[in-house]
């Protein structure tokens, strides 16, 4: 018992990484999540409810797809190998983003990277963390 009681009276410590992901987790909650419509002006874009912290995509000429990235996968920094953005669409693209595009996020500034070409055309995304 007398051993219990001094493991409550010492102080807490975080190593670095625990440290780092704590303070990610933080900056990323005050991310802004917005989807905007590209050219194609006869279709609307849709706005999936927002987990805070996720970070939507902006899709250029955009008719339905939708592109999140979440915040654990942005805390993980690991990269997404094949993201599916069909969304409402009546097709699919899919896009990649890397792991120092992760790193690029954590450290809250933009990347775009281009979907695959379905349908023939491809779209630009556009994450933006706030």
């Amino acid at each position: 018992m007398e051993q219990s009681m001094r493991k409550l009276d010492q102080p807490t410590t975080l190593t670095r990484r625990q440290f780092t992901a704590e303070s990610v987790l933080a900056l990323l909650m005050g991310c802004v999540i917005t989807i905007s419509q590209g050219c194609n002006d006869d279709a609307s874009p849709t706005n999936p409810a927002p987990t805070p912290g996720d970070i939507n995509g902006v899709i250029s000429a955009n008719h339905g797809h939708t592109a999140v990235i979440l915040s654990a996968q942005i805390v993980a920094g690991t990269a997404i190998v094949a993201m599916d953005i069909r969304g409402t669409a009546s097709h699919t693209h899919t896009i990649s983003i890397s792991q120092a595009e992760m790193q690029t996020l954590s450290n809250r500034q933009p990347v775009t990277v281009t979907s695959t070409i379905d349908s023939g055309h491809d779209h630009m995304v556009t994450f933006t963390p706030m």
